[in-house]
């Protein structure tokens, strides 16, 4: 146990920077302004776009940062924020068929972190009245997963949940896992319409997001780089912090979606 809080103190930075988003997050919750949350999407948006060219050894280009710009602005207007960036993907891949002109790997951000990101727009957009409540609901399901496994594998992990990431546990998973199904279920209950639902969307959601985070580390040990990116001190880049809520939020659209057919 004093081996942790030695950890957690030396890790203050990490700590401070979370103290910031959660206080951030807080006030968009609160305020919940359709443009608002649109804006603070997007700004996470393209910073997480230029970060994913580094992770797919690409060249950053003023033509793909303007592109994803496009993508959002389309996004705000139309009722099918999804298809907005496929449109544009389709487009660069029109351009490819026709003039082989660029590399193929160029259509990767367009998938990753694109459509997750207009995915979890779509959530916020098409839940209507409970929109908000379907983000707060997401957040508090991945947070929770992530920050159980992260105390969880330092109190109990034994035995390495895969290679992909060393340093994961599946003690510490289960411990998040757990934790986020509970805080899930909870938080669950008014958008999804009862408790059984919430809980079942959040076994789901939660264990969604423990392979998130693990597809993007193994895209960072493809690409040999430690974190996406560097802005946010202590946690790395945006793909950093939102990996487990972009596989979340797919699951979360997925599920709310069958419940709304």
């Amino acid at each position: 146990m004093s081996g942790l809080i030695q950890k957690i103190f030396s890790e203050k930075e990490r700590f401070l920077t979370a103290g910031v988003l959660i206080a951030i997050l807080v006030i968009v919750f609160f305020i919940n302004h359709p443009l608002m949350v649109w804006g603070l999407l997007g700004l996470c948006f393209v910073a997480g776009f230029v970060e994913s060219l580094k992770l797919f050894s690409l060249k950053p280009s003023i033509v793909l940062t303007l592109s994803a710009v496009s993508i959002w602005i389309m996004a705000y207007f139309n009722a099918s924020p999804l298809v907005c960036g496929i449109f544009v993907a389709m487009g660069f891949a029109g351009w490819l068929a026709y003039r082989r002109s660029f590399d193929p790997k160029t259509l990767l951000p367009f998938i990753y972190p694109t459509l997750p990101f207009l995915v979890l727009y779509s959530l916020y957009k098409d839940m209507g009245a409970y929109g908000i409540s379907c983000l707060i609901w997401l957040v508090a399901c991945v947070a929770l997963t992530d920050t159980g496994a992260y105390f969880g594998g330092r109190l109990f992990g034994k035995n390495p949940l895969t290679p992909t990431s060393p340093k994961k546990t599946i003690e510490g998973a289960g411990v998040g896992i757990a934790l986020g199904i509970l805080a899930g279920s909870i938080a669950g209950i008014g958008p999804s319409g009862g408790f059984i639902p919430s809980l079942l969307i959040s076994v789901v959601v939660s264990t969604a997001s423990v392979f998130g985070d693990l597809f993007e580390s193994y895209l960072k040990r493809e690409a040999d780089v430690k974190d996406s990116g560097s802005i946010l001190p202590g946690h790395g880049g945006i793909l950093d912090r939102f990996d487990g809520i972009f596989f979340g939020a797919i699951a979360m659209y997925l599920l709310l979606s069958f419940l709304r057919g």
